[in-house]
């Protein structure tokens, strides 16, 4: 029975925030279809140098963004609250358990069955609690942490589109997907600050 949230609040960013911006640059149109494998070929050489690849530091990320780190707070409440009640039903059931035991010896057989099988009907009361809040804490950080994810990557797209970026690759050390990047290539305190300034922006419109 105390199995209850033993993952919550683990969600990485690092596998999930990779942006494909594609490129618009539209330069390379001729207006009609006569050119030549040459043209093509300097086409695709100019396109391919004009590609820009960015990241982001995830865990930079998970550590300062405050929609986040708001977000991870009210899940571990949640968790808090919901184990504190889980335990005090516990000991309640546990406190029941230990008067039978104390008085089973004085007890008629019937008497006996029957505080038996209502003793064993709460301890499976207890076991779906207990599933059910693990359940609901799930669900919940589901829904926030991809309620954060979708405000990154909304923001991210509109960046990349902004500044011409093809890609935006993601930098975990937890999950080294990517094994070197260059630190000019690091968007992540620009990013930072952009968000940040975004969601406080609206907690305040909220609050109004």
């Amino acid at each position: 029975m105390n199995k209850l949230f033993t993952t919550v609040t683990k969600v990485s960013f690092g596998v999930a925030i990779a942006i494909a911006a594609v490129s618009c640059n539209q330069t390379a149109q001729t207006g009609n279809n006569t050119a030549g494998d040459s043209t093509v070929a300097k086409t695709s050489t100019a396109s391919a140098k004009e590609e820009k690849i960015v990241y982001i530091n995830s865990d930079t990320l998970s550590e300062k963004y405050e929609y986040f780190k708001d977000i991870r707070a009210k899940l571990e409440a949640k968790v808090k609250k919901a184990q504190s009640d889980l335990q005090s039903k516990g000991q309640a059931f546990q406190r029941e358990v230990a008067e039978y035991q104390q008085k089973a010896s004085t007890m008629s057989a019937s008497e006996r069955q029957a505080t038996e099988e209502k003793l064993a009907r709460k301890q499976d009361e207890l076991g779906k609690l207990d599933q059910n809040a693990s359940a609901a804490i799930a669900q919940d950080e589901s829904t926030e942490f991809n309620n954060v994810y979708n405000t990154i990557t909304e923001y991210l797209k509109k960046h990349a589109e902004d500044n011409g970026y093809t890609l935006v690759l993601t930098y975990s050390k937890s999950n080294p997907t990517v094994l070197y990047a260059d630190p000019k290539l690091d968007i992540t305190a620009h990013v930072i600050d952009v968000l940040n300034k975004e969601y406080k922006d609206k907690k305040a419109k909220e609050k109004k």
